[in-house]
């Protein structure tokens, strides 16, 4: 009697406890209905912080944020351990959620946008709380590293930017000008349309769903965890950057055997980037590679969109529906409103 008078205590603890559990905190109500942050305008907020690796060219990366940003009419606040150095990372696992945390949090910041990725957001994501977001909704941008917030907002059931970051404005800056136009329409709201020359190894047709994906490793990485995301009836993207094919290959692998492809619409192959030789060689193309991971599937498939780690690293709304067109000779892809 006594050791069941517990147990029902502690139950009612757990249940009425502002601390909710991690699949409590990552499951949306209705993945179909999916939260836009509002586009930003004059006078807005934008909060840097560095989620993962030491953010190097500090500096320069902070004067020219700082200058982009108030040349598009926006404010620019920096989290405090933007320019710590702890080993391998932008500040301890503690202070890099405790800048992520801030900006999560305050009503008054309209979007965060990533220094920098590497390695590291996968360590803290689970320390994070959302409740402050939910409050006040704002885009979370990057890529490759900051896929991890991008799968923890998806499942949430908000969208995100997979765009570029802070630190790729110390590149060629003529080669960086598609990447900061596109970025500068998504943030404002005009990002509608993008055609592209198809590839030859397209599987061509039509497709609508969800936008959702991000870097290959860290998608991977994420399979049985509360931040794997749901891609049935989506359209995922998928990038890469430094790895062995047979590498890519075990990654893929690993995908279609937790479901991913299944019953996905179409997947998106973006940059696949300084990709390592194989010692044997590997035998075949990426996209072969690719075409035969997917071989049971219908999904049409597109290669070689100009998103991910090259220079030309076009922004792309997760979360969003989109139309999806792939010919023989364009691709092409439409956000839904």
């Amino acid at each position: 009697m006594i050791f069941n008078t517990l147990m029902w205590c502690l139950l009612m603890v757990l249940y009425s406890s502002p601390n909710k559990t991690l699949m409590e905190r990552y499951t949306p109500v209705n993945l179909s209905e999916m939260i836009r942050p509002s586009y930003l305008k004059a006078g807005d907020t934008v909060a840097i912080v560095a989620t993962a690796s030491i953010l190097k060219q500090d500096a320069e990366v902070i004067q020219k944020t700082k200058t982009l940003l108030n040349l598009w009419g926006l404010n620019v606040v920096f989290g405090n351990h933007l320019e710590t150095k702890s080993n391998h990372f932008a500040g301890t696992d503690a202070q890099r959620t405790s800048d992520l945390q801030w900006a999560l949090d305050q009503p008054n910041i309209k979007a965060i946008w990533c220094a920098r990725g590497g390695y590291g957001t996968l360590r803290i994501i689970d320390d994070l709380d959302f409740e402050g977001f939910k409050k006040n909704p704002k885009w979370v941008i990057g890529y490759s590293d900051v896929t991890v917030l991008h799968n923890a907002l998806n499942n949430l059931g908000y969208e995100s930017l997979h765009a570029m970051m802070c630190i790729n404005l110390t590149e060629d800056p003529e080669a960086i000008k598609p990447s900061i136009e596109t970025l500068k329409d998504a943030l404002f709201g005009r990002l509608k349309t993008y055609e592209v020359d198809s590839h030859s190894d397209n599987k061509t047709g039509n497709a609508s769903g969800q936008l959702v994906g991000g870097n290959l490793s860290l998608l991977t990485a994420a399979l049985g965890s509360n931040t794997s995301i749901d891609t049935s009836g989506k359209v995922v993207f998928i990038e890469e950057i430094g790895e062995h094919k047979y590498h890519i290959d075990r990654q893929l692998q690993s995908l279609k055997r937790a479901g991913y492809f299944d019953n996905c619409a179409a997947v998106i192959i973006g940059d696949m980037s300084k990709l390592r030789t194989n010692t044997p060689a590997w035998g075949q193309s990426t996209e072969a590679l690719i075409l035969n991971i997917l071989k049971d599937s219908n999904a049409a498939v597109v290669f070689g969109f100009p998103a991910g780690h090259e220079l030309e690293n076009r922004a792309l709304y997760f979360g969003r529906t989109i139309q999806l067109n792939v010919t023989k000779s364009k691709t092409r892809i439409s956000f839904v409103d």
